[in-house]
């Protein structure tokens, strides 16, 4: 009898991680295409790892704008990870992609955070691209229809978020859309997570401005609308992540919708990430659970934040440990006009979990 519950045990898993809620994200693993292939011919995309048939097809119907999703997986690969490197859980796993572990292939609010941050990073790469002339579908955003005000005018190349938009949520969302794959309440919770993430996109567009004039007078500022950076954009999608509402797909009417587990008595907000099961607490190694544990990751002894030797050891103690910095020192400037710096060596004390 337990032999058996074993094998089943096996085949769920099996089927999770083939089959498992992670699947639309599983284009991430494009960060890994070698910089040998050119990605100019449509045989390439077959070659491509992680993509559903949708995406093939779109891949050779847009081979000019597959070198940007390229690049978008990997700036979202890395600004996840920098966003989350003093947090318990610091987004390894992403770069497990296509083959995901449990914490991005369950519906958890580490796999919300994921989904947002690639549906924005796709079009931001998308949107900067067309800035900077790497794309030939597209070139700079629309002059803003309202009047800037007094001593500025439109100018400059304004990053194309609308095409940005366009183009990356038919290619990051086009899993979510293949009848076949997932449950209805994966899907709404993808597609919903995903939507977060451009919307934080569209919240980053600002007015940025170029001073001109006599001596540096900055009479005339000519400005244009511009995206943040997107660890700007990783930022707030975190502190969503923080706030993240637990749901559940419930009979609404003649429908099921994702309200709210703890207050089903308001609808799901559109800025909010939504994630329907709970996370470990990613203190112990357990990979049947996604958690790589916290041993022998730094701490900050002096930190009182998520970095703290307290709370990233889960109060298992650390081991401190001598690291060689060496940095620039006793720089001297020359005219004209060049800098000259020695290198010296410190000593510091640094700390690991137990």
């Amino acid at each position: 009898m337990k032999a058996k519950v074993q094998f089943l045990w096996t085949v769920f898993l099996s089927l999770v991680l083939q089959t498992g809620l992670g699947y639309a994200i599983k284009w991430l693993a494009l960060s890994k295409t070698p910089s040998v292939l050119a990605l100019n011919q449509t045989q390439h995309c077959k070659q491509l790892e992680g993509l559903v048939s949708s995406q093939v097809q779109l891949c050779r119907s847009n081979l000019e704008l597959m070198q940007t999703i390229v690049q978008a997986a990997r700036e979202a690969m890395k600004t996840c990870r920098k966003a989350f490197s003093d947090m318990r859980w610091n987004c390894s796993s992403i770069e497990r992609a296509p083959n995901y572990l449990l914490d991005l292939e369950r519906g958890t609010r580490e796999s919300a955070f994921v989904y947002a941050l690639s549906a924005a990073a796709i079009s931001h790469t998308i949107a900067r691209a067309c800035t900077t002339g790497d794309l030939p579908g597209c070139s700079c955003g629309p002059v803003p229809g309202e009047t800037p005000g007094p001593g500025y005018r439109w100018g400059g190349c304004a990053d194309n978020l609308n095409y940005g938009l366009l183009m990356g949520a038919k290619f990051s969302d086009a899993p979510m859309k293949v009848k076949k794959t997932g449950s209805q309440a994966n899907k709404l919770m993808h597609l919903h997570n995903s939507e977060v993430g451009r919307q934080a996109l569209r919240a980053s567009l600002e007015m940025k401005c170029k001073c001109h004039g006599v001596s540096g007078s900055c009479s005339i500022k000519t400005c244009w609308k511009g995206l943040q950076e997107l660890r700007d954009v990783a930022q707030d999608l975190k502190t969503k992540y923080l706030s993240a509402t637990k749901v559940v797909h419930r009979p609404m009417g003649n429908r099921k919708h994702l309200v709210p587990k703890d207050l089903d008595i308001r609808p799901v907000q559109d800025t909010e990430l939504i994630y329907l099961q709970s996370s470990p607490d990613f203190c112990m190694k357990n990979e049947k659970v996604g958690s790589h544990g916290t041993q022998d990751r730094q701490c900050n002894k002096t930190s009182n934040g998520s970095d703290s030797c307290d709370l990233m050891c889960c109060g298992r103690g650390y081991n401190p440990y001598m690291d060689k910095v060496v940095e620039r020192c006793h720089c001297k400037y020359h005219w004209c006009c060049y800098v000259t710096c020695k290198k010296c060596e410190r000593i510091v004390e640094r700390y690991v979990c137990k």
